[in-house]
């Protein structure tokens, strides 16, 4: 059976500017080709076992040429895949949808053109440009500055071109603005017409520089201004001084890896994309029920004495979370733990508790174990039991310091906590190119297991290329293990939870700022 083909707009490079039905195309894509200009991110939101397929082009070389990029589409679907042709912006801008629908076509292959935010108009407009304005520009022309000039003076009719509309939108032409620029003003564009050009719009990396028709060469070449960018010509660029915004952010300009478990990530993903910058999704760890039969076997001899405990501690929202799935599935009313009191490490636990409608009775200062040991330390007492549902990783500290005090302990691993399957040679390509700014840490876990996949990647010692990278932890442990690592923490929040780290980040893009 013969699958189909979706020739999908990625957006201009902000992973959430896909619409919504380019993402579900990728989510049930077996085969996804892509380019230089897609997200890597939305790489991530493929189904397990779909294939990847590179044949972005670069201004000095391509990896694949369009006619062999349409025959690959087409051999995919013969094989009865449901291919994503995945491209920058709108595959009708500039795309080549044309020739590759064209060939679709032909072989009777089923297609779809799903269209996307193209980057003439999204990228301008976050860099505080509207390509159209009441009092400056009711027009706009959207031109390829990509060829070479005897090619560019083929396509384009500079005499209708120059003044045809009040705003001029060129894409790819970097490397050929002198050019351009004397173009427009040869055939009647006032020298001082505005000009902006803004680089990797609407990602971490975005740059913008302003100039006139008359000094943007120079500009260009003084500041070594390399593509990709869209170019804005007219006086619409004026607008940028006021209605700029993204600059504005308090994380603009940061790409931060997010290393938690996917299923724990969205709060800390979405805050960094809130405050403006650009959360690149590595997870290192996994949660998962325990596998052992003896692990098993412990956990309902648990459980089945619940009545029993005075106290419960729970030491983490994953404490809590996997507590909740083995009542479930052993059947075990949660309210045979009428008589014990309840305690949490941290106002996230905490809230996980109250969710399912028990409340901690004491917060600890101190969002660790020690702290929890300190507000409960009057009221413990010899004899007294203490049931600890917590992961297979956590610290045996508490533990420790419960039974010096004459507790009965009752520890159970109620989750295991393993290494990803996943590699991610776009993550190395990043730490080369120095365009990772930060890496987070929210757990041990997740510093010794960076550090591992790095190493299974490839990298004896990924050290060297994390020198310069900001390591932000988010609480004492996680530093210490980050330091016997070898790493070396910058970023440590007063308040161990996702928000005070998030504000930590913040603090030090603003000090970045000022210097």
């Amino acid at each position: 059976m013969t699958g189909k083909v979706y020739l999908v707009g990625a957006g201009p490079g902000d992973a959430k500017l896909i619409t919504v039905k380019g993402l579900e195309c990728v989510q049930k894509a077996d085969v996804l080709v892509y380019d230089r200009l897609a997200s890597p991110r939305l790489l991530k939101w493929m189904k397990p076992g779909g294939q990847k397929i590179y044949v972005g082009k670069l201004p000095d070389r391509h990896t694949m040429k369009q006619e062999e990029i349409n025959q690959l589409l087409v051999d995919l679907a013969l094989e009865g895949k449901t291919v994503v042709r995945l491209k920058g912006g709108d595959p009708t801008i500039f795309g080549r949808v044309g020739e590759e629908a064209e060939l679709l076509r032909r072989h009777g292959i089923l297609y779809e053109i799903v269209p996307g935010v193209t980057s003439a108009i999204s990228v301008p407009a976050y860099a505080g440009i509207p390509v159209t304005h009441r009092d400056m520009a009711s027009s706009l022309s959207i031109i390829t500055g990509h060829e070479s000039p005897d090619k560019l003076d083929h396509s384009i009719h500079w005499d209708k071109v120059t003044n045809a509309t009040g705003t001029l939108v060129f894409l790819m032409g970097v490397a050929k603005i002198g050019y351009i620029s004397a173009q427009l003003i040869k055939h009647g564009r006032p020298p001082e017409t505005p000009v902006a050009l803004v680089r990797w719009g609407t990602r971490a990396d975005q740059e913008t520089l302003t100039g006139t028709l008359a000094d943007i060469e120079a500009k260009v070449k003084a500041a070594d201004f390399q593509s990709p960018a869209v170019i804005v010509v007219g006086e619409v660029v004026l607008q940028r001084e006021q209605l700029m915004w993204a600059e504005a952010l308090p994380l603009f300009g940061k790409r931060i890896v997010v290393t938690r478990a996917r299923s724990q990530a969205s709060e800390l993903v979405n805050r960094i994309e809130e405050l403006g910058g650009e959360p690149y999704e590595f997870p290192v760890i996994e949660t998962r029920m325990p596998e052992g039969d003896g692990q098993r076997a412990d956990i309902a001899a648990a459980l089945a004495a619940l009545e029993e405990y005075d106290y419960v501690f729970f030491t983490s929202v994953n404490g809590v979370e996997f507590f909740w799935r083995h009542l479930a599935e052993l059947k075990v009313d949660v309210r045979r733990l009428h008589r014990a009191c309840i305690g949490a490490v941290g106002p996230a636990t905490a809230a996980a508790l109250a969710q399912r409608g028990l409340m901690a009775e004491e917060l600890p200062g101190h969002f660790q174990a020690e702290g929890l040991l300190e507000a409960f330390g009057p009221r413990l007492q010899p004899g007294q039991k203490v049931l600890l549902p917590r992961g297979d990783l956590a610290r045996g500290w508490l533990a420790d310091k419960l039974r010096e005090l004459g507790l009965e302990v009752t520890e159970v691993d109620t989750y295991e906590t393993v290494v990803t399957g996943e590699d991610d040679v776009e993550l190395l390509k990043l730490l080369e190119e120095k365009r990772i700014h930060a890496v987070t840490f929210t757990s041990s876990s997740t510093v010794r297991n960076f550090i591992s996949i790095l190493r299974r990647m490839g990298l004896e010692d990924p050290l060297p290329l994390l020198a310069g990278v900001k390591i932000a932890c988010i609480g004492p442990v996680t530093e210490q293990t980050a330091v016997e690592a070898r790493l070396t923490p910058g970023l440590l929040p007063g308040e161990a939870t996702i928000e005070g780290l998030v504000q930590e980040l913040c603090r030090w893009n603003e000090s970045t700022r000022l210097r």
